[in-house]
């Protein structure tokens, strides 16, 4: 987890909104530890029917005013989310999909060179709790099964990436992650685009999010009269800390009119 590039901050802040007009909102959501529980493998990760449902009814009542941003694929995410195939940013902005079940659009397509791909995937031989996941766009080091390994591969990844002159790479520290891509791509530029399309044009988006890969989109929610919510611990550029997944999908659940929203 990169404690540097956060702002600490008392979980809270402005209360999300109870009733947003949902057909002029734009509901763009991180997956992986902000609607989902995060697990010590990607593979790992449940999708509740409850969750489904909510979503689901989300997209009806928002007139599909509902989109994924993730570091996962899109063809990962159909997976996931079965059967709908949801509006989606995939591999932190290389692709994209601005309707349900529409074509993904492969927005950028520069690769990862073959040889920082073997030195990344070489990884694993030091512990073999690592885990490192080969995302076409991306690669991410895992090792929440490993933490005490964390500094060592800060070190490595830095210097095998530096050695790497034959690529323009980011590196992004994340929970326990360490995530490796072509630099052109972002999911703040990416969520700009998302907003110029049908039915996302002329709303007003709320971003949901957790990690430091989150915060470049935090950073566009102005320009388009929006607002960031972070998950488990305040971000700059946010106006509201959700504790948990748990509560982002009782909030959705309630404007979504689920049992949340029902009296008891």
């Amino acid at each position: 987890m990169d404690m540097g590039a956060d702002i600490r901050r008392p979980l809270g802040g402005s209360p999300p909104p109870d009733n947003p007009d949902i057909k002029r909102t734009a509901f763009l959501l991180d997956v992986d530890g902000t609607i989902l529980d995060i697990a010590a493998t990607p593979s790992g990760v449940v999708v509740s029917q409850s969750l489904r449902t909510t979503l689901k009814r989300l997209l009806e009542e928002s007139d599909q005013g509902v989109a994924f941003v993730s570091g996962r694929t899109i063809q990962d995410l159909d997976h996931l989310f079965t059967p709908l195939n949801y509006p989606s940013i995939g591999g932190h902005g290389a692709e994209m999909r601005v309707t349900v079940g529409g074509p993904i659009m492969k927005r950028y397509r520069a690769p990862l060179t073959e040889s920082l791909r073997r030195q990344l995937c070489l990884l694993v031989t030091v512990d073999r709790r690592i885990l490192v996941e080969d995302k076409s766009y991306s690669i991410a080091v895992h090792y929440r099964l490993a933490l005490e390994q964390e500094a060592f591969l800060r070190n490595k990844v830095a210097a095998i990436v530096s050695a790497d002159l034959a690529g323009n790479v980011e590196v992004l520290h994340g929970k326990a992650v360490i995530e490796i891509k072509s630099a052109p791509f972002t999911k703040g530029l990416a969520v700009r685009e998302l907003m110029t399309h049908p039915p996302f044009a002329g709303r007003s988006p709320i971003f949901i999010g957790d990690d430091t890969t989150d915060e470049s989109a935090f950073a566009v929610m102005p320009d388009f009269n929006g607002m960031g919510f972070a998950v488990g611990r305040r971000v700059a550029g946010t106006v509201h800390c959700f504790p948990a997944p748990s509560d982002v999908r009782r909030w959705l659940e309630r404007l979504s009119g689920g049992e949340e929203s029902r009296p008891r």
